[in-house]
């Protein structure tokens, strides 16, 4: 239960965010690597620095994380289909193997299927990613965000987040 509560406290302080729409979209595209594809593989390493360097939403990265990891499971089914299909290619054949003999490149695991399949699937979906997250928080601030912020839930997360900003610094 304090997870979801977690979940929605961050929902609403990334879409309520100073973070413009391109800003807050491009985050959910770049977290979206992180919940589609296996956590534990260098280009995650890469995806996390970028969020944390580039002017993009950090919030809207972990939001995308958070959104997309429950996606990437349901999925791997479908990426490991993907990527045997281009591992087993013939005409590939011979970029894996140099791939796989170049210096860096076996720490990629692009050999495992999954990891291939979903990465290519992430490279796909990240521009339709980008563009539906940047109308979707447009449409939001413009119509909902006024309604959401004097609903009685909107004011319950916020009471929640200032008591918890409250619990840091009481005296013990």
């Amino acid at each position: 239960m304090l997870a979801l509560l977690k979940l929605l406290q961050s929902i609403f302080a990334t879409l309520h965010s100073e973070g413009t729409p391109r800003q807050v979209a491009a985050g959910l595209a770049l977290g979206a690597a992180l919940g589609l594809t296996p956590l534990v593989n260098p280009h995650n390493l890469i995806v996390f620095a970028l969020l944390c360097l580039l002017n993009v939403s950090f919030g809207g990265g972990m939001l995308g994380w958070a959104l997309f990891t429950p996606v990437g499971f349901a999925l791997d089914p479908v990426f490991h289909r993907i990527g045997l299909a281009l591992l087993e290619a013939p005409g590939l054949r011979s970029l894996w193997t140099s791939w796989y003999n170049a210096p860096l490149m076996p720490y990629t695991n692009f050999n495992n299927s999954v990891v291939l399949g979903s990465f290519l699937a992430w490279l796909v979906l990240l521009l339709p990613i980008y563009l539906l997250g940047r109308k979707g928080i447009t449409i939001y601030r413009e119509r909902y965000a006024s309604r959401v912020m004097q609903s009685k839930l909107y004011r319950a997360l916020s009471a929640t987040k200032l008591f918890d900003i409250y619990r840091w610094f009481r005296p013990e």
